[in-house]
């Protein structure tokens, strides 16, 4: 798997998830050889019933990159979604990097989510866990707002992301949820989708019109550091203390889990970030990764 080599600074995905994409319905998976060896690879899923592909795990091998390859390969993907699956009529990506105003120009921005990403050993990750735990019941924040209850009967879960103002309601990003940087539109058929990636759902506890979702990625193994673990948690709505009670109900599902090195990726509304920055420090062993950025989710005709 050298083509992920320096990919997402050790965070890629694609060697745990290459051979899973094999066999998942609805996926494509284009790769370029050059004298038998592997030199570039990109894939699509379809969504939305079949009008959406997302393309995503654009890679090139170190040795070809900086040659052009990669707009290669794209415009092969291209050219076959439009072939073989003509009923596409969006093209959808999302990217952690702002490549800049002119390659922008090519896409419809849908929304900027903010990303919080934190780092710690499995040693300390017990305590910093306990520390949330302690800082909410600090501040009452434990009681103040509505309680968050899992989410785990498919068609409870079914109920809430079908209702039409829950977009609204939560502010979800270009109207749709974006799970492990996959966006997908709250629609029955992704709701099969949904239910392949094994997701930890909590809901506010308010009644059938929730205020706050979240939802977590099960941990899996990122080549980072020699070999880590990426636990990926996505927020929506704006409220601070359910956000914070959120985050910590997802730490603690998983502190069990946690062996080694971990990266948390916290993906959120922008007016979240800075209350979870500061929620999360003061500990002496799982600190801040990296300064904020940004999830954008780009859109544009294939």
């Amino acid at each position: 798997m050298a083509i992920s080599q320096d990919i997402y600074g050790g965070n890629d995905y694609l060697p745990r998830r290459y051979h899973s994409w094999m066999t998942e319905p609805g996926r494509v998976v284009i790769i370029a050889r050059r004298d038998r060896k592997l030199v570039a690879l990109e894939s699509g899923l379809l969504v939305d019933g079949g009008e959406t592909v997302i393309v995503e795990g654009l890679r090139v091998c170190p040795n070809e990159r900086g040659c052009g390859l990669a707009g290669v390969i794209q415009r092969f993907v291209d050219g076959y979604i439009k072939r073989v699956y003509p009923n596409v009529k969006t093209k959808r990506l999302t990217r952690g990097d702002d490549p800049g105003p002119e390659k922008l120009s090519k896409f419809t921005l849908l929304a900027r989510r903010a990303i919080l990403s934190l780092w710690g050993d499995s040693e300390g990750f017990d305590s910093f866990v306990s520390g949330l735990k302690e800082k909410l019941l600090v501040s009452d924040e434990s009681n103040s707002s509505s309680p968050l209850v899992p989410v785990k009967d498919l068609d409870a879960l079914k109920t809430i992301l079908l209702d039409s103002d829950l977009s609204s309601r939560l502010q979800l990003p270009g109207g749709a949820i974006i799970q492990d940087w996959q966006p997908l539109k709250l629609m029955e058929s992704n709701l099969h989708i949904l239910a392949r990636r094994n997701l930890m759902w909590f809901v506010d506890g308010s009644g059938g019109k929730p205020l706050f979702m979240s939802f977590h990625t099960p941990p899996y193994s990122i080549p980072f550091n020699g070999g880590s673990l990426r636990f990926n948690i996505d927020l929506y709505g704006t409220d601070t203390s359910l956000a914070k009670k959120a985050l910590t109900a997802h730490l603690n599902s998983v502190k069990s889990e946690i062996q080694g090195l971990v990266l948390v990726h916290i993906y959120m509304h922008q007016t979240l970030w800075e209350d979870l920055k500061q929620f999360c420090e003061g500990h002496e062993t799982v600190k801040q990764f990296r300064d904020y950025w940004e999830q954008l989710f780009l859109e544009r005709e294939p």
